[in-house]
């Protein structure tokens, strides 16, 4: 498989090949999801030999369809199963509790999504639980143990709270479950402090040991989490308290620089797309990126100045979304001080601080690819010139 330059443009090129050689199982397309490969079955029998699996007693599972047999083989090896709550949205945990006297066949149905419908009871903050293995889902990996997921972010994120809990330490062995199709090579470049890096590999035909160095993440970074995340994830909330009460700072993603954009009937916090610690400071002679609009109320007087260097983003395909282009720009560190999205076939404005920020930004995104297309990245000035 060859890969590209992006965790997006890996991501699409496993998807892709995946699906050409008739790599995957149901549920299909495997796109925008952790692929459920033909042979996960094989793979899943690997963890019973594994020294951390043998001593582990309790286990937590991402459970995608590819991991349903390794949480079988956790049941029926009589250790603890632990789910996260489906999307976060009223825990952390689910500890699934098979019925008494259960058979093989009602293991193997503990380990579906029905199972955790069925069979399962939250685990609370207060529950003291302690993780010592966790399995989680990818859609490529490294033999160094870098990690790409799906791209919403809910493995970084469930990992990086159980560190908050308490739940697991810097030595918890993390698993993931693969096809061999899906072992690449991912540049270091990629990786960010939040992403979750893991120590083994498990393919239907290879038991891959990492050796991976890299710091697991050390909490929850909140300045990466949205206020629109944590609305909608009560636990987080909870977590979020707690560590305000210990002092710690909990400041979330934008809550200094409240920068919006424009270009649809609903506005969308800018912090999305740019690196709250950036110190954005406009200076003279700026041009603000047309249609856009800043939220004014409550700010410092310098986050409302607009963007002095504007760069036109083309060629969006059909069918393609803001939040993809923004992780594009976040991926190639090439985040705007303000975008304006016009939807697709339409061009994207992006207003950075100055003229140097502008042209960096026009070079880290040359190549850039949303889907097929190859999108036409240039300074505006440069299509006046034209």
């Amino acid at each position: 498989v060859v890969i590209g330059v992006t965790k997006q443009d890996i991501r699409e090129k496993i998807w892709d090949y995946m699906e050409s050689q008739n790599l995957a199982d149901f549920p299909r397309p495997v796109h925008h999801r952790i692929p459920n490969f033909k042979g996960a079955s094989q793979a899943a029998e690997q963890p019973p030999h594994l020294q951390e699996f043998k001593v582990a007693r309790t286990v937590k599972v991402n459970p995608n369809a590819p991991q349903k047999n390794a949480c079988f083989f956790i049941l029926d090896s009589h250790k603890t199963l632990l789910v996260p709550t489906p999307r976060l949205r009223t825990g952390l945990f689910n500890k699934i509790i098979p019925p008494p006297g259960a058979t093989r066949d009602i293991l193997r149905k503990c380990a579906t999504s029905q199972g955790v419908r069925n069979y399962s009871v939250p685990i609370g903050l207060d529950s003291r639980v302690l993780v010592d293995l966790v399995v989680v889902g990818s859609v490529a990996v490294s033999e160094q143990g870098w990690r790409i997921g799906k791209g919403e972010g809910y493995a970084d994120l469930e990992y990086a709270m159980m560190v908050s809990m308490g739940a697991v330490r810097e030595e918890t062995p993390v698993v993931t479950v693969v096809h061999d199709c899906q072992v690449v090579d991912i540049p270091e470049a990629l990786l960010e402090d939040h992403d979750l890096t893991v120590d083994y590999v498990l393919t239907p035909t290879r038991v891959i040991k990492t050796g991976c160095t890299r710091p697991k993440p050390k909490g929850i970074t909140w300045c990466k989490i949205s206020p629109e995340m944590l609305e909608r994830i009560p636990v987080l909330r909870s977590l979020r308290h707690r560590e305000q009460q210990a002092g710690k700072d909990v400041s979330l993603q934008g809550e200094q620089q409240h920068l919006w954009e424009a270009g649809s009937k609903h506005m969308v916090p800018l912090s999305a797309v740019r690196k709250p610690q950036d110190a954005l400071q406009p200076t003279e002679g700026s041009v603000p990126a047309a249609n856009s609009c800043l939220h004014r109320e409550g700010l410092p007087p310098d986050a409302t100045a607009p963007p002095v260097a504007t760069v036109h983003v083309g060629d969006l395909p059909a069918g393609a979304r803001v939040s993809e282009l923004k992780r594009a720009l976040r991926e190639r560190g090439a985040a705007p001080l303000r975008l304006t999205w016009q939807g697709p076939r339409r061009p994207a404005l992006l207003g950075y601080r100055d003229l140097a920020e502008a042209e960096r930004a026009v070079t880290c995104l040359q190549g850039l690819r949303l889907g097929a297309s190859t999108l036409r990245v240039e300074l505006v000035r440069q299509l006046r010139d034209k």
